[in-house]
């Protein structure tokens, strides 16, 4: 039986959803500021470019390897717990990278720093789902949600080229300041939560073990990829023995007393589905992203400050999700507004296909803002549909498993753009119309990526139901959010 209680306006309730979206954005802005200040670091401490390269792959290791691991113990051992306790562990490794002195320092900070997104990140987001009545109000939730981490990511790409300018090791302290921020808002706001009954207890260390281990080599292997065939052996031995451990998993969690994830979650098609289309979507986002960094930086001389600048305009899902997207879902449920964002996302794409040395802002502007009306509409409906009809105690496991596909789908479109590229330009003479043409190849992997993602997608557009048309939605007005939040 549901524990959510009757929803009534408190600003209380508000304030604490602020403190949640809080940590998406604290989480989203912590990403894009160190991208943009990796070749400063890189400058300052001597970098190799491996080392470099793996001071960004390091807090994916972390973060991919461990966030089932995390969403589910959200569920088993406290979602408030979790949520406190790796919050603190995400401010201490943040504070440490600033102090590095040498890139594995970093390395081992960002790792760190990223298993505590795993476990913090799908805490807060099974609060919120935990805290509204399925239907319009979680949807709402679910939307601000999303779109705050996006407008984290964005804003993060200024504010990390401004700090850059003040000293990279400001990009590793300006987090640490909102961290605190947040954990002292957090410890007065987060209600005490019930200790889960002992028949829903259970720790399958077995499960645990073999989970992390297969998502790290797995996503360690697809890191891999941006290497090509340099040690090739390594990536495919990686590859291989993650996909063994998913096997291993799969028998270890049908015999379990108390598994770790129940098998019968990924009988939810449409759970799945969303899922999926998460990974295509994002790994195409942050694949498209990159290529047209290192566009703007690499080959058009421009500055790490003037690229974030110009990259902002995609940060629009910020204001659109919250306000645009909830209406959008409200009208026409959730399916087709995620399939409308496909739609947008192959045409941003497909526009910039077609770049060229000397195009102007004004000529990349509508790719931009296309791509960022596309994740608006496109996130955080696929949250809603990742969370829709799980059970209140699977709520953390259903957060898992969407930051765990949403992971793999950065890792994957960043690698996968790296390696065409790399592939691209390596007959060629190096010369900046080579260069250009080895981009336009690697551009074409986000536009695959959407459409795949557009044709998962639209399986589920038929019988799809407006979010306010939905069993036990309730009415559109009522979107004030519970004082109460169950553990």
């Amino acid at each position: 039986m549901s524990t959510v209680p009757t929803a009534r306006k408190s600003g209380r309730s508000w304030a604490l959803l602020l403190v949640l979206c809080g940590t998406i954005f604290l989480e989203g802005s912590d990403v894009a500021m160190l991208a943009v200040a990796i070749p400063t670091i890189r400058a300052d401490l001597g970098l190799t470019t491996g080392t470099a390269a793996w001071v960004m792959s390091g807090y994916v290791l972390g973060y991919a390897g461990f966030t089932l691991l995390g969403g589910r113990a959200a569920d088993l051992l406290g979602r408030r717990r979790m949520f406190l306790t790796w919050l603190g562990v995400f401010l201490i490794f943040s504070m440490l990278g600033g102090f590095a002195t040498d890139g594995w320092m970093l390395i081992g900070a960002r790792f760190v720093t990223g298993v505590a997104a795993a476990f913090m990140t799908p805490a807060a987001m099974s609060i919120i789902t935990t805290s509204y009545p399925e239907g319009p109000q979680r949807d709402k939730a679910l939307l601000v949600f999303a779109g705050v981490g996006a407008g984290g990511f964005s804003l993060g790409l200024v504010i990390g080229g401004l700090l850059t300018e003040l000293g990279w090791r400001w990009v590793f302290f300006a987090p640490v300041f909102l961290s605190v921020a947040i954990l002292l808002a957090a410890l007065r706001l987060l209600p005490a939560e019930a200790r889960p009954e002992p028949a829903h207890r259970g720790y399958d260390l077995a499960g645990a073990a073999s989970a992390a281990a297969a998502m790290l080599l797995l996503a360690y292997g697809i890191v891999r990829l941006e290497h090509r065939g340099e040690g090739l052996g390594l990536t495919l031995g990686a590859l291989a023995s993650g996909l063994a451990l998913v096997a291993a998993f799969i028998v270890i969690e049908r015999r379990a007393k108390a598994p770790l994830v129940r098998l019968g979650i990924f009988r939810k098609a449409a759970m799945v589905r969303a899922n999926l289309a998460a990974l295509l979507f994002l790994g195409a986002f942050f694949g498209f992203q990159f290529i047209v960094t290192l566009y703007l930086q690499e080959l058009r001389g421009w500055s790490s400050l003037q690229t974030a600048i110009a990259l902002i305009v995609m940060g629009c899902d910020a204001v659109l999700a919250p306000i645009l997207t909830p209406r959008l879902v409200n009208r026409y449920g959730h399916a087709r507004v995620i399939f409308g964002g496909f739609l947008l996302a192959i045409a941003a794409y497909g526009l910039f296909l077609r770049v060229e040395m000397d195009w102007s802002y004004a000529v990349m502007f509508p790719t931009l803002i296309i791509a960022g009306t596309a994740f608006a509409l496109a996130y955080g409906p696929l949250t809603i549909a990742a969370t829709d009809s799980v059970a209140e105690e699977e709520q953390g496991l259903a957060g898992g498993l969407l930051y765990t596909f949403t992971q793999f789908g950065s890792a994957v479109g960043i690698s996968a753009v790296t390696a065409v590229y790399g592939f691209a330009a390596a007959g060629a003479d190096g010369s900046p119309g080579a260069v250009l043409d080895a981009y336009r190849t690697a551009l074409v992997v986000p536009v695959i990526m959407v459409l795949l993602g557009a044709a998962v997608s639209a399986f589920g557009l038929r019988g799809a139901r407006p979010a306010g048309r939905r069993k036990g939605a309730a009415p559109e007005s009522h979107d004030e959010v519970s004082d109460g939040v169950p553990g």
